[in-house]
């Protein structure tokens, strides 16, 4: 059927893996309501060549700083990490990790993913929390993919770019309708957007967040579990929606 053989990126294995409410479906290993909302939006993607993810000031960012974000976490943990450029699948699962340790990609001790905060807001709010599911669950795939006994997840703090840090100027322009760019209350605003984009003068020991993750092989067959879950949801869907005259829904 057209999705038996469906793999998904590990970034998106945090939606798949989230728990269902009742107790018996997530005792059956059933899919949560979370987990059927993205599937659809899969099933959509392939069905109708669409795409639902859209461009955000936050992965503009991510794109844009990423070679700084990588520069940063090497000089801050005082080592030279080889950046990864393979695509890696297996039979459920596909992904790109940013940074590993060890002679390849399929022979890593650890992988290394990085991610770049918007501000330095963001960034510490971190400090209190466990690591985000959806960057363990990402993690974990990763480890699948190469074989690594170790992940990491690195927050940065990166300076935002100018063309970036423009846009937010202009959209507090047109918020605090100022009228010219002289008045003395943008001014002020302005300044204290623009170090909200520049953090030179945090300590670089201040400006790197890290997560460790261990591989954890019932967490893997978990992953596993789920995909062909997964699968059987895309293709009773399809089934539904392509033996109707129109889509019944109850």
């Amino acid at each position: 059927m057209m999705f038996d053989d469906q793999r998904f990126r590990c970034s998106s294995l945090g939606h798949i893996m989230t728990e269902p409410k009742s107790k018996a479906d997530k005792e059956d290993g059933e899919l949560s309501e979370g987990a059927k909302t993205h599937l659809i939006d899969v099933y959509v993607s392939k069905k109708y060549g669409r795409q639902s993810d859209v461009s955000s000031k936050y992965t503009e960012k991510g794109t844009a700083v990423e070679e700084e974000s990588i520069t940063l976490y090497c000089r801050v943990k005082g080592q030279f990490f080889r950046k990864n450029t393979e695509h890696l699948t297996n039979d459920f699962i596909m992904g790109e990790p940013d940074l590993y340790e060890g002679s390849s990609i399929l022979e890593a001790t650890c992988i290394i993913d990085i991610k770049s905060s918007w501000d330095i807001f963001t960034f510490f709010r971190n400090i209190q929390k466990k690591i985000n599911q959806e960057y363990y669950w990402q993690l974990m795939g990763y480890m699948a993919l190469t074989g690594a006994p170790e992940a990491r997840l690195g927050y940065c703090l990166s300076n935002t770019p100018e063309h970036l840090a423009a846009d937010e100027e202009r959209k507090l322009f047109y918020k605090m309708n100022a009228g010219f760019e002289s008045d003395p209350d943008y001014i002020e605003a302005v300044e204290q957007l623009r170090k909200l984009s520049v953090y030179d003068d945090v300590p670089l020991s201040q400006r790197v967040i890290e997560f460790s993750v261990t591989r954890d092989e019932e967490k893997i067959q978990q992953i596993y579990a789920k995909v062909k879950k997964c699968r059987q949801f895309l293709n009773e869907l399809d089934k539904k929606i392509s033996n109707s005259k129109y889509i019944i829904v109850s």
